[in-house]
C-alpha cells in the first residue's frame, strides 16, 4: 500500500499468511529495523496438516531472518516464540544473524514487569547471544535494584477499574484479588530476589543490549518510543507484559500494539485514540480462545475498545495476529467491520495489504 511504502514500513509476516507471527520492518537510507523477529506454528485447531504448519512457519521465518540481516536494529517486545528467534532451535537456519555483529538489540526489560517462564526464556536468549561471542551471562548479573517501587500497574487503569460488569462484578473482584496476589508474589519472589542482568551490554563487536522498557531512541529519521509494560490481555494477565511501540517517521505516527489481545484494556484504548497515530498495528482478540479461555465479557471489551479506536480517523488499521486463527473471526468481530466501513477507515489484514486474502478464509 502506497501509505505503507511513503513511510518505509515492510510487512514481514503475520498470522494472516499462516504462522503465528507480528513482524514488520522498518526501513530508511540510514538504517533498517525489525521489529519482533519471530514465528511459530499455528494452533492445532488450526484447519491445517501439521507438515502445512511447519512449511509456513519455515517460509515466514526465512522471511524475517533475510530482514533480520539487513537490520542494524532489532526490537523484541515480549518473550513469546512468535516475537523472537530462538539460537538453541535446531529447526531455523542462520538464526543468529538476527543477532550478530554490531546490531543494536533493544529488548524487554528481563528483570521486572515479567513473568517466571518469560524471565526463564529472557535469560536462556541472552545466554545463547554471549556464548555465541564466547561470553558468559554471569559477567552481567547483578543484585535487584535496592529500595525500587514496583509500582501495580492496575493503578494506572481508571477506566478498567471504574468499569460495571454487572453481574460478573462478584467475579471479576474475586480475579483481581487473585491477579493482586500473583503480582505480588512475583515482586518479592522473582524480582527483588533473583540476580538481575544488567542493562546496556556492549560487547566487543559492536553488539549492544539494552532493555527497551519506558524509553526513547532515535536512529536518524526514525523516533522510537518504547512505552513501559502493559498487560499482555486483561488485568494481571498471567501471560504476563508486552511493551508496545510508538513510531515517528517525517510527519507519519504509527503504534504497534505487541500482543494487547484486544486491546482489552479500556485505557489502552483511550491512551490510543489520544495519541492519534495514523498508522495502527492491532493484534485485535484471540477468538479462537472463545468462549473456554476467552469469555464474552473481554470479547465484548475488546470490540468496544476497537470501535473507539476507528472513530479515532487513522489512515490505517492493520488489524491481524490473535484474531486470525479460526474461521469464524469476522462473525465475531463483525461491529469492528462495520464500523470501519462506516468510518471509511481502511482496516487490513497483513495479507490483504498484499493483495492476498486471509489464508483462515481459503482453508
Amino acid at each position: 500500500m502506497e501509505i505503507l511504502s511513503n513511510v518505509g514500513i515492510k510487512l514481514l509476516w503475520s498470522d494472516s499468511l499462516g504462522a503465528k507471527s507480528f513482524s514488520i520492518a522498518l526501513t530508511s537510507p540510514y538504517v533498517n529495523i525489525v521489529i519482533d523477529p519471530g514465528a511459530a506454528e499455528m494452533q492445532p485447531s488450526y484447519p491445517l496438516p501439521k507438515k502445512t504448519k511447519a512449511k509456513l512457519r519455515a517460509k515466514a521465518l526465512e522471511k524475517i531472518i533475510s530482514a533480520c540481516e539487513k537490520a542494524r536494529v532489532i526490537i523484541i517486545t515480549h518473550y513469546h516464540h512468535d516475537h523472537y528467534v530462538r539460537l538453541d532451535d535446531k529447526t531455523i537456519d542462520k538464526a543468529y544473524t538476527c543477532y550478530n555483529e554490531g546490531k543494536t538489540l533493544i529488548m524487554k526489560n528481563p528483570n521486572i514487569y515479567i513473568n517466571e517462564s518469560q524471565w526463564i526464556r529472557a535469560r536462556t536468549l541472552i545466554e545463547e547471544i554471549l556464548s555465541f561471542r564466547g561470553r558468559s551471562i554471569k559477567e552481567y548479573v547483578m543484585n535487584p535494584m535496592k529500595n525500587l517501587t514496583l509500582e501495580d500497574p492496575l493503578n494506572e487503569l481508571p477506566l478498567a477499574l471504574s468499569r460495571d460488569y454487572g453481574s460478573y462484578n462478584q467475579r471479576k473482584q474475586e480475579l483481581i484479588r487473585k491477579g493482586r496476589d500473583w503480582f505480588n508474589k512475583l515482586v518479592n519472589k522473582l524480582w527483588l530476589k533473583r540476580e538481575w542482568i544488567s542493562d546496556n551490554i556492549m560487547l566487543n563487536d559492536g553488539t549492544k543490549l539494552v532493555w527497551g522498557d519506558d524509553k526513547f531512541f532515535n536512529f536518524h529519521n526514525i523516533e522510537i518510543r518504547i512505552l513501559k509494560p502493559w498487560f499482555h490481555g486483561v488485568e494481571y494477565d498471567r501471560t504476563g507484559w508486552v511493551t508496545p511501540i510508538i513510531i515517528r517517521k517525517g510527519n507519519y505516527t504509527i503504534f504497534y500494539s505487541s500482543d494487547l489481545m484486544g486491546p482489552i484494556i479500556e485505557d489502552y484504548a483511550e491512551f490510543i485514540v489520544k495519541m492519534r497515530p495514523d498508522i495502527i498495528f492491532l493484534d485485535g482478540p484471540p477468538t479462537y480462545l472463545f468462549p473456554y479461555m476467552f469469555n464474552r465479557i473481554n470479547l465484548r471489551r475488546a470490540i468496544e475498545n476497537a470501535i473507539a479506536i476507528i472513530k479515532s480517523k487513522p489512515k490505517l488499521i492493520i488489524y491481524d495476529h490473535h484474531i486470525l486463527r479460526e474461521r469464524k473471526w469476522r462473525e465475531r468481530i463483525k461491529e469492528v467491520l462495520l464500523e470501519a466501513s462506516k468510518e471509511q477507515v481502511d482496516l487490513l489484514t497483513v495479507a490483504e495489504c498484499l493483495g492476498h486474502k486471509p489464508l483462515i478464509d481459503t482453508v
